[in-house]
């Protein structure tokens, strides 16, 4: 749900290591209880590229490899100054923090301290995600699993101000048969014509937000107003009693988003994450420490059972 650091294409590429000198010291976040059978907060492990790797499973897909280079470019940076004392996990979660910042969203504070881990999640764990295709109820209690509750759904929700969604996950929405009322007929027509010359329906993308699509702020709620929601996961936060009212005052007032956007960000970033002896702190934010040869941290993988291995990203 969280936007990746590359949500932003005007954003800056260069990251200066004295931006991020405050990261050496790191505080330690307050680890929030843990959630059954969901992929954990932010472990940095779906920008690994081992033979399981997160990076092929569906929600990953639409990660960008700049995006994926990007963060070990900072961690180089990063250690160059402090050595390997910062986790690609706490620099993933900045960067995004950044890349909200940088595309006009709001600044927030985020807890550091995080650490790696150790091997990418399960399949069945990744798909437990929220999907496009999920109704409101479902949406809910796929957050309430996370402790997360409907003013999180809707603010973190927004966060497709930006970003892009391929054919595939909104395919469903566009056959005749499939006219529920819900989506502006004009925006199906167009959608329509526009992933009729990519049957695999992952190719072709569609921007998530059709007013400002570079912009980090409300529009996205005007979308949904219009009926022009590119998910159904989307369109329905409009129209579901439980989460109709959210909206509404978030396109009303951008200010509202962006203050609980930032609250549900900080929350969900910690999330069930890897802190103290746990994990590792990445030498390469794409490659475990002991396939460079670590020894060191061969103490750390016998310390962290199979109910310590990573996630998927929230970037």
């Amino acid at each position: 749900m969280s936007p990746s650091p590359m949500a932003s294409p005007g954003a800056s590429t260069t990251f200066p290591a004295r931006r991020w000198r405050a990261s050496c010291a790191g505080t330690s976040p307050r680890p929030s209880a843990a959630t059954s059978a969901s992929p954990r907060g932010s472990s940095a492990s779906s920008s690994t590229t081992a033979s399981r790797s997160e990076q092929i499973e569906v929600p990953n897909q639409t990660l960008r490899p700049e995006a994926l280079k990007l963060i070990d470019d900072i961690r180089a940076a990063v250690h160059a100054v402090c050595g390997p004392t910062v986790s690609c996990a706490d620099i993933t979660t900045l960067a995004t923090r950044d890349a909200v910042v940088a595309s006009g969203g709001p600044f927030f504070e985020v807890p550091l301290g995080r650490r790696d881990g150790l091997a990418p999640a399960s399949s069945d764990l990744v798909g437990t995600l929220p999907a496009p295709f999920f109704d409101v109820p479902t949406l809910i209690e796929s957050f309430k699993n996370r402790s997360l509750d409907k003013a999180d759904l809707v603010a973190l929700s927004g966060a497709h101000t930006v970003g892009r969604g391929h054919c595939v996950s909104f395919s469903d929405r566009l056959p005749p048969n499939a006219d529920d009322g819900t989506m502006d007929p004009a925006f199906r027509q167009r959608l329509t014509a526009k992933c009729a010359s990519d049957p695999s329906g992952n190719v072709v993308t569609q921007v998530l937000d059709v007013r400002t699509p570079n912009a980090f702020d409300n529009k996205y709620y005007f979308d949904l107003i219009a009926k022009q929601g590119l998910f159904k996961s989307d369109q329905g936060l409009i129209n579901h009693p439980d989460t109709k009212r959210a909206a509404t005052r978030f396109a009303l007032n951008q200010a509202a988003f962006f203050d609980q956007f930032a609250r549900s960000m900080v929350k969900m970033s910690q999330m069930d994450i890897l802190t103290g002896s746990a994990g590792e702190i990445r030498r390469n934010c794409s490659v475990r420490n002991t396939a460079l040869g670590d020894v060191s941290s061969s103490a750390h993988q016998l310390e962290t059972t199979a109910g310590d291995e990573g996630l998927a990203a929230d970037a």
